[in-house]
């Protein structure tokens, strides 16, 4: 009987500064492995004490991605799907709050015979078990785990313990990547080492040293610079990788296969290559850099500003399909941060909304700016500027519907007002037990659901099929009481469960508005640069047209 090998498990972490790029270099690690026939599972690290992302402001921490399970994740979590063309489980994602979580209800349980548990070594050990009950589960012959924020903080301590000590359990088996920040200081016009060599030195302290160091900056890295960290931080001069800025994340796996970054891994992991096979990925970026045509598209939303700066990893999944969707119609993206208080305050702005080719509503939450987004699905609506709603955007069209063309003039939603005459969006049944005991916390509906789609629709002409899987979070939907009254209107919900009860999707047939449609769910999770999302096609046709 042959033995069975042992899984490889590579850890990623950043210094220097937080927003280095370690989940695209996760992504892109992954993705390279893959390419080389290697079944990849990928791992995100939150050293938060919250137990999921789901409570987590966007403005903050960006957005929260829904995985097929019903797990409210980190937006990383979006870009290992999205590079490995899969879809990961809940077992992949853990916080702070989550690893201590379990620990203690174990304790409770008597699961530890009676010993004082402790914070090591008992803490990284629940996070050990979990990253090998991932590898496990996802039968994965390597697994990545990035580990959030930087070093020489104290929230990761104990999650760099834990990769320390799954290193001595397994010496062979065990590689560590440092992706950090290298300054090129115009007034300076050198590249400066010295954070690398601190952060380096930061990770030695935790008893970790570096097999890899991927070096992000603005231009690429000299060999004058790679001999320096290679020399100061213990890493042989061929594992120092460049990772400059480029145009499009989706570059980020081939520039690394450039400097053979593939190679580089599966030696030091004692593996070798089945395979080498990017092709498919390449004929994607070769679209990427082939665009030269560009569609305009406004985003309307209101979790952009943090200080004096915008903040669009809030709405990152819906960016990416945009994306994925464009430059497969051979056209580059030209996006617009559009604040919803704007129309608000001023319906004298919405004029502008002509200079664009569609204009998208993305999910929310919050009173704040809601009538700017009505006033924007009703310009679009009478203007005839393609509309695409998410979630939030769905109840908003719904809403602008129903006081605009249905005659329902003070229809609302509960959200916003929770005893309003006419509740077009209603909170669902099941949902209301759960506000009134505060219960915030993964209580969504959440995950993926089937949704049954009516012929002869744009919707039905988009998915070509008859069923469709898709993910939610939300709490209220459109109220089964006035869809009747909506339909005679002439809206045409094109989208519902299986059962009927819940609308799904919304659209105005085409002979009335060229795409006026808007769902529900959240279909930019689904959204892969390989395979983009049907709606996000059908949107960035009808807006080019």
């Amino acid at each position: 009987m042959a033995k069975k090998k042992n899984k490889k498990y590579i850890f990623v972490v950043g210094g220097v500064m937080s927003g280095v790029g370690k989940g695209i270099t996760t992504s892109s690690i992954a993705k390279i492995v893959q390419s080389r026939g290697f079944s990849v599972t990928a791992l995100k690290v939150d050293p938060y004490i919250n137990v999921d992302a789901g409570t987590m402001n966007p403005t903050e921490h960006g957005e929260v991605f829904v995985l097929a399970d019903g797990d409210e994740t980190d937006q990383d979590m979006g870009n290992y799907e999205r590079f490995l063309e899969t879809t990961l489980p809940s077992a992949n994602y853990m916080t702070t709050g989550r690893v201590y979580q379990s620990v203690i209800e174990r304790e409770r349980r008597g699961g530890y015979n009676g010993k004082c548990v402790e914070v090591v070594p008992h803490i990284p050990l629940e996070i050990i078990s979990r990253i090998e009950k991932a590898a496990r589960k996802e039968d994965a012959e390597v697994a990545i785990t990035e580990i959030g924020g930087t070093i020489g903080e104290y929230q990761n301590i104990l999650f760099l313990e834990a990769a320390r000590m799954l290193k001595t359990k397994y010496p062979k088996d065990v590689l560590f990547v440092l992706v950090s920040y290298v300054p090129f200081p115009s007034k300076v016009g050198e590249m400066k080492t010295k954070p690398t060599q601190y952060a380096s030195r930061t990770l030695n302290a935790a008893g970790i040293q570096a097999d890899i160091v991927v070096a992000r900056s603005e231009v690429p890295m000299d060999e004058k610079r790679k001999e320096k960290i290679s020399w100061s931080c213990s890493v042989d001069k061929n594992s120092v990788i460049s990772a400059p800025d480029v145009e499009s994340i989706y570059h980020v796996p081939l520039n690394f296969e450039k400097d053979n970054l593939s190679n580089i891994v599966l030696k030091k992991l004692g593996l070798k290559a089945r395979k080498r096979n990017l092709d498919d990925w390449k004929k994607f970026t070769k679209k990427v850099d082939n665009a030269t045509k560009t569609v305009k598209i406004g985003i309307v939303g209101k979790y952009f500003e943090t200080g004096d700066f915008v903040l669009s990893d809030a709405y990152i999944s819906v960016i990416e399909a945009l994306k994925h969707a464009s430059y497969h119609h051979g056209y580059k993206p030209e996006l617009a941060w559009l604040d919803s208080s704007v129309y608000e305050k001023d319906v004298s702005k919405l004029k502008d909304l002509k200079d664009y080719d569609g204009i998208v509503v993305p999910g929310g939450f919050g009173s704040r700016g809601i009538e700017g987004k009505i006033n924007v699905a009703q310009y679009c609506r009478k203007n005839k500027i393609p509309y695409f709603g998410l979630c939030y955007g769905m109840q908003i069209a719904v809403i602008e519907f129903a006081r605009h063309v249905a005659g329902i003039e003070d229809a609302h939603t509960a959200e916003i007002v929770e005893n309003a005459k006419n509740l077009v969006i209603d909170i669902l049944p099941e949902q209301k037990e759960k506000l009134k005991k505060k219960d915030f916390g993964g209580s969504m509906r959440l995950g993926s659901y089937p949704a049954q789609i009516k012929k002869g629709t744009i919707a039905r002409a988009a998915y070509k099929k008859e069923e469709v899987s898709e993910r939610h979070r939300h709490r209220y939907e459109v109220n089964p009481e006035y869809i009747t009254q909506l339909e005679d209107a002439g809206i045409v919900f094109s989208g519902m469960s299986p059962d009927g009860v819940l609308m799904e999707i919304a659209e105005l047939p085409k002979k009335v508005h060229p795409f006026y449609l808007a769902t529900q769910f959240h279909p930019e999770f689904q959204s892969t640069p390989l395979i983009p999302h049907p709606l996000f096609m059908e949107f960035i046709k009808a807006a080019k047209k």
